[in-house]
């Protein structure tokens, strides 16, 4: 199995301080060390970035190198063309993405509701908080 890239959008860096009510208390640094324990075996690579273009970036390296990726692309998810058509090339490529969200979009304010980069994602998972990120590698690990 290949190295598994966790990625995080916009915003994703105030985890456990942001919105505690919608993304819970746990940070960043909380789900690395969760998701390491977890899967001790597996090859987890944790970024986070606010820039579209370094996240972007991110997934140009993952479809050079074939890694997988789990990615929470935060407001990205809704209006990120360019991230959207990265996602598009590294799946068609054969590398696996999941898209994965903390809480569930569909239950929140009516922009969240789209999400430009699901219909090219492997799949999807969201509103399960921080667990949704280990169901993804779950996932990714169990093929």
């Amino acid at each position: 199995m290949s190295k598994i890239l966790i990625l995080n959008g916009a915003n994703l860096n105030l985890l456990g301080r942001r919105e505690p009510s919608i993304y819970g208390f746990e940070t960043l640094v909380d789900l690395e060390r969760k998701l390491t324990a977890q899967f001790p075996t597996t090859e987890l690579d944790f970024r986070q970035t606010n820039s579209e273009e370094e996240l972007i970036g991110f997934i140009h390296e993952a479809f050079e190198n074939k890694h997988s990726v789990v990615l929470n692309p935060g407001a990205f998810t809704h209006y990120s063309y360019a991230l959207r058509d990265a996602c598009a090339a590294l799946t068609s490529s054969g590398s696996k993405l999941i898209e994965v969200h903390i809480s569930n979009p569909h239950s929140r304010e009516e922009f969240r509701h789209t999400s430009v980069i699901s219909s090219v994602a492997t799949g999807v998972i969201a509103g399960f908080g921080l667990e949704s990120y280990s169901l993804a590698v779950s996932a990714l690990t169990s093929n």
